[in-house]
């Protein structure tokens, strides 16, 4: 195996597109190392992009923050301004792994990871985050939900990887939120999940709304007609019911060990519910 700490995005484009065996990225390594570990892959090529420009700072830009891909979830955790801006997305993020795997574990390696239950997705989709993509033929800038095109699997072409991740600016009285059932207390895959992300008028009446779940389709799934049942109301009950009902239609899952399809879709449905109403609330909304 040969590891390569290159000097540039650029060469590190020119490096992964080249190998003609098996490469591997090296940024947060929380699955990666554990692969090796467990001799699940033995990479021909080894990229270490950690030292390169950006892949380990939170800067602000346009009223957001861009989040290189090498972040921790621990130092997002730390960072007060993003966490009062996002709350649900370092909800999220905070979710992966144990005190040890946060440490090390990055929101741009669970997207890429391409797991339908991944813990940072939902939230980044409802913030309509945007991913930069650096590769062979230059950077191009995708929205996060079109990075997951199935478990396990990504959009990303031959060469490409994510350098950062985009949070973009909202309103004063916005707020998100990001809940997930799992059966155990901690360290566990969601059986289900659901994050939602709202702006209010100043009379607390949802102005946008975006809603999407987890773990219950092939890839984390934005509803729209539920995000667009909320919108003209202050969370009454019949628009909380219709974006449940959206929920639960939008749900594709399996049955597996660890819940069946008829459980996933309930408790979809039940935390979109919730997360609303504690975004909601982050907005300024009185219920």
């Amino acid at each position: 195996m040969r590891y390569v700490k290159p000097e540039s995005f650029e060469a590190a484009a020119t490096l992964l597109r080249d190998e003609t065996g098996i490469s591997r990225i090296l940024a947060g390594g929380t699955d990666v190392l554990v692969q090796l570990k467990a001799e699940m892959v033995e990479p021909d090529l080894m990229v270490d992009l950690k030292h390169l420009p950006g892949m380990r700072e939170v800067i602000a830009e346009d009223g957001g923050f861009r989040i290189g891909a090498a972040v921790s979830g621990a130092e997002l955790g730390e960072h007060d301004a993003l966490k009062a801006m996002w709350p649900g997305v370092v909800e999220g993020v905070e979710l992966i792994g144990s005190s040890q795997v946060q440490s090390r574990a990055t929101m741009a390696g669970n997207l890429c990871t391409g797991s339908p239950a991944g813990d940072a997705v939902p939230a980044m989709v409802t913030a309509e985050a945007v991913a930069r993509v650096h590769g062979p033929d230059g950077v191009r800038d995708v929205p996060v939900v079109d990075i997951p095109t199935g478990p396990g699997k990504n959009s990303l072409s031959k060469g490409e990887f994510i350098t950062s991740i985009y949070l973009p600016a909202r309103p004063a009285h916005a707020g998100d939120a990001y809940l997930r059932f799992i059966p155990r207390t901690e360290m566990d895959i969601a059986v289900s999940s659901a994050a939602v992300s709202l702006a209010l008028e100043e009379d607390g009446t949802v102005s946008s709304a975006r809603v999407a779940v987890g773990a219950v389709a092939p890839t984390v799934r934005l509803v729209k007609d539920a995000g667009a049942a909320l919108v003209g109301s202050k969370l009454d009950d019949a628009a909380i019911a219709a974006m449940v009902h959206a929920v639960e239609a939008a749900c594709s899952p399996i049955t597996d060990k660890r819940g069946t399809i008829e459980f996933r879709t309930k408790t979809a449905g039940v935390l979109a519910k919730r997360a609303a109403l504690i975004a909601y609330g982050r907005a300024g909304g009185q219920l």
